[in-house]
């Protein structure tokens, strides 16, 4: 055959693959028109000095996995390069919408629900299993290496972050018993569960990942004798419902492994902050701050030592980084209540705030630093502002 002749199956094949391509760009375009535009690039404050990486990351640039019964979306190292230690995905199950079961081997699961209502089995080493429903600012922790899976309720299924104590984590790169089952032959399979190798003539040939099941019934008041075993700590945490600090410029609510004993790599915390308030100057010795904005509108400044500052404004569904030990406050620059979901890679909490340090030192010490009348710092807070 000559080499410029082209067969019809040829040409057919051609005008498919340029189909294809056509109806993704299109799929994409309308997927970007759906986007709010982006915020024009923060100034550089006064203060600003020096360079630093970028502390901003919006999940609308993130590419987003659609499949049947849901979508998810996510932020590691490899989107947003300042998050070493922790890598993030926003999910969403609809109503039956089923993600596989499955287990991460690097990484521990900590999730928060922004919306909707799901449901969630997790089984650990001893063979001892929970299973949990969670709602809007409920809280789920899976270890390491637990199995697990998650299924979206009616009437609208659910959203969620999850959030990874792994920077180099990805999603899209878990054990999944779909995937393993399809590249395990049938023999093993009938050997293993007991039932002829022609019952998994039809099984997926690949992994599901997420999937479309049927919106499961409600849970019993009590599962039936030997069904289930429940787990020595709860997987499960109603953040929301608990009761905040309270301070003169917001709330705050913390979950650690103090409140949460299972949650030994993770604490969470929920930040609203009033408009013109500040969450004040301050910094975690022992952890990493991942932090995604839920509601409202932000700017955090994060201090890097030898005369380095970045500035950045965020908005809802922005995600925000602050390495350990850098400092750092988020300040409300709208007229709404700002909330701020805040993650960090530690299951005990700590921070060091700067109202605080100061007022344990003599004021002449702090008079002198700064070249401030003793009355001036006087008035200094005596005790940790958390929100000023």
């Amino acid at each position: 055959m000559p080499p410029l002749a082209l067969s019809r199956r040829g040409m057919l094949s051609a005008a498919a693959g340029v189909s294809l391509i056509a109806a993704q760009n299109q799929a994409q375009a309308a997927e970007a028109e759906a986007l709010p535009p982006e915020p024009p690039v923060s100034p550089r404050l006064p203060t600003d000095h020096g360079d630093l990486p970028s502390f901003k990351y919006s999940f609308s640039s993130s590419h987003k996995k659609v499949n049947e019964g849901g979508w998810a979306r996510e932020a590691t190292v490899t989107e947003f390069p300042a998050s070493k230690a922790l890598a993030a995905v926003n999910m969403h199950l609809d109503a039956g919408g089923c993600r596989e079961l499955h287990w991460h081997a690097l990484a521990a699961e900590w999730a928060f629900m922004l919306s909707g209502h799901a449901r969630t089995t997790v089984i650990d080493p001893d063979g001892n299993a929970e299973t949990n429903e969670f709602g809007p600012g409920d809280v789920w922790y899976f270890p390491r290496g637990y199995g697990h899976s998650i299924q979206g309720l009616g009437p609208d299924g659910c959203e969620f972050m999850l959030v990874f104590d792994d920077g180099a984590f990805s999603e899209f790169g878990t054990f999944s018993v779909t995937d393993w089952l399809a590249h395990t032959p049938a023999e093993v399979l009938a050997k293993n569960l007991g039932v002829p190798v022609s019952a998994f003539a039809n099984i997926p040939d690949h992994e599901r990942y997420i999937f479309q099941g049927s919106v499961p019934a409600p849970l019993p008041l009590e599962p039936p004798a030997g069904s289930l075993v429940s787990a020595p700590e709860t997987h499960r945490y109603p953040l929301l419902a608990q009761r905040p600090i309270e301070v003169a410029g917001g709330t705050v609510r913390i979950v650690s492994s103090k409140e949460f004993p299972i949650s030994t790599t993770m604490t969470g915390v929920i930040e609203d902050i009033n408009p013109g308030a500040v969450r004040e100057l301050h910094w975690h010795p022992h952890a990493d701050e991942w932090q995604y904005y839920v509601s409202g509108q932000g700017r955090m400044t994060v201090f890097g030592s030898s005369a380095r500052a970045v500035t950045w404004d965020y908005r809802a569904g922005d995600v925000g980084y602050v390495p350990r030990g850098y400092g750092h406050y988020i300040e409300n620059t709208g007229s709404e209540p700002l909330r701020v979901l805040v993650v960090l890679n530690s299951g005990v909490y700590g921070d060091i705030s700067i109202s605080d340090w100061l007022a344990r030192n003599p004021a002449k010490l702090v008079a002198e630093h700064f070249n401030l009348p003793l009355d001036v710092v006087a008035r200094f807070p005596k005790r940790k502002a958390i929100i000023a």
